[in-house]
């Protein structure tokens, strides 16, 4: 697998060249984007600020490999307020486009949420389900045009809480470039990361590493790979049974706050412990 860092890991007020540069440092191959409402990748981020931090990447090194969106927790994709759910669609194809220009294959989208910790409001299950397909029916259509696969992930979002449902989820929206995009780590306070790969298989377009404790809870449950309960020797077997050897992306919240780039270093250590798993 080829290894990256997602810019999820920092502030989203990051500096892009100065991370860029410690991701390359860090022995990196890539680089996963994420949009924000006013970072230096942001909704109003022309074609040239777009190509600056290809071209940024690709000079130290690196290939953007996927695009996340910090501000798909302002707007929720399944509400029922037309301006903020065709914003968060808007993101959406904020993040193709990203993708599709700085050669990347894959958008991480939180399909909305039923409740969360980071957002208000509530919304019957059913109505999420019902209006997540919808939308993401006609972002596929979008994402198809770019050839650029929206990888949906399940977080914290009380909503497509087992692997069988995500699987009736996916397939009953039945489109070419609407899969899954799997973190191993968040998955561990509702199930096991080893189980969910091996059923929604090919569906998988990108992982997400990071690890958490089980007994935790909150925001206190991640740490570093390695030190937290993952079974990664069970996700390793798993993903080379299902034959995934895509990018293996790690993902942390910004916790090193004086030191930042620290947890991109040790996290490469042990992202090589993992990948050598026999």
């Amino acid at each position: 697998m080829k290894t990256a860092v997602s810019m999820y890991t920092f502030d989203q007020g990051v500096d892009y060249g100065e991370a860029i540069d410690q991701i390359a440092k860090a022995g990196y191959d890539g680089v996963e984007f994420v949009v924000s409402e006013g970072g230096q990748l942001n909704m109003k981020s022309s074609d040239k600020d777009i190509l600056a931090l290809k071209n940024r990447a690709n000079d130290a090194g690196l290939k953007m490999c996927s695009v996340g969106a910090w501000n798909l927790w302002e707007y929720n994709l399944v509400a029922e307020d037309l301006k903020e759910y065709q914003h968060a669609m808007d993101i959406v194809k904020k993040q193709i486009d990203v993708a599709e220009a700085c050669g990347g294959d894959t958008v991480l989208v939180v399909p909305g949420w039923v409740g969360t910790p980071f957002a208000p409001g509530i919304v019957p299950y059913e109505l999420a389900y019902e209006r997540a397909q919808e939308r993401l029916r006609i972002l596929g259509q979008y994402a198809a045009a770019a050839k650029v696969f929206i990888g949906v992930e399940n977080v914290w979002n009380k909503f497509l809480l087992s692997p069988v449902e995500v699987k009736m989820f996916l397939d009953e929206i039945n489109a070419e470039y609407v899969g899954f995009y799997f973190d191993v780590g968040n998955i561990i306070y509702i199930g096991y990361p080893d189980q969910w790969m091996r059923i929604l298989r090919d569906r998988i377009k990108k992982l997400h590493f990071c690890d958490c404790r089980a007994d935790q809870n909150g925001l206190g449950m991640f740490v570093d790979l390695l030190e937290g309960d993952v079974d990664f020797e069970a996700v390793m077997h798993t993903a080379r049974e299902i034959g995934y050897d895509d990018w293996a992306v790690v993902e942390f919240l910004p916790n090193y706050k004086k030191f930042p780039y620290q947890s991109v270093i040790n996290a490469k250590l042990s992202l090589d412990t993992i990948l050598n798993i026999t």
